[in-house]
């Protein structure tokens, strides 16, 4: 384990730190620690900057209540940046974005990866701005009942390929259902984070279950 003595701070005593979420892996902010910070938020296991534009320490959340809890701290090869993962509570950008990198300056048309964060953003772009001819932007503009009954038939239909044993087909209805469910998730603001956190907290309680029973 490194220990903070080998770290390389810049003349004034900075080191920065990208912020990442745990789950989702997205990046979330970059920010600025001094040895002080750092040392506070290895103590606390919650993240502290220093303010380069007030010159004072700040604890992430502190008054909004958006705390940042790391999972773990790891330096570059030169030792002289950080990537702090962290499991968030809210936005994480203080116009509150869930991340404070959200305008896009350049995407390639062929080597754009598909993530399931880039599905619910996609999505969440046709709510917000509907398009012509967009199932999607039809699915916004008919509202929940409508997104609701589709989730109903498409569950239905993966139920109906999966006792048939068609793999194919299972999978084909389980993409339109999973799609589905995430146009819910957009019309009641609930985004992919919080479903893995949810997930995440069960998998703990499993293990403690599995642990117990051991006993």
């Amino acid at each position: 384990m490194l220990r903070v003595e080998e770290l390389k701070f810049d003349e004034n005593g900075l080191i920065p730190a990208v912020v990442t979420d745990y789950l989702t892996k997205k990046v979330l902010t970059v920010a600025y620690m001094n040895r002080e910070s750092l040392e506070i938020s290895m103590r606390e296991g919650k993240t502290c900057f220093w303010s380069r534009s007030r010159g004072e320490l700040w604890r992430k959340g502190e008054t909004s209540g958006n705390v940042q809890e790391i999972v773990d701290i790891t330096a570059d090869c030169d030792r002289d940046a950080l990537v702090v993962q962290v499991k968030k509570a809210g936005p994480a950008c203080h116009l509150g974005n869930d991340s404070c990198f959200v305008d896009k300056v350049y995407e390639s048309d062929s080597l754009h990866d598909f993530t399931l964060e880039n599905l619910y953003e996609l999505i969440k772009g046709r709510k917000i701005d509907g398009k012509e001819g967009s199932y999607t932007s039809y699915l916004f503009d008919k509202g929940l009942d409508k997104i609701l009954k589709k989730i109903g038939e498409e569950s239905t239909e993966v139920i109906i390929a999966a006792k048939g044993g068609d793999k194919t087909e299972t999978i084909y209805e389980i993409s339109d259902l999973v799609y589905h469910i995430m146009v819910m998730m957009v019309e009641l603001e609930i985004d992919n984070g919080a479903i893995l956190n949810e997930l995440a907290s069960r998998h703990v309680i499993d293990k403690k279950v599995k642990q117990e029973k051991m006993v």
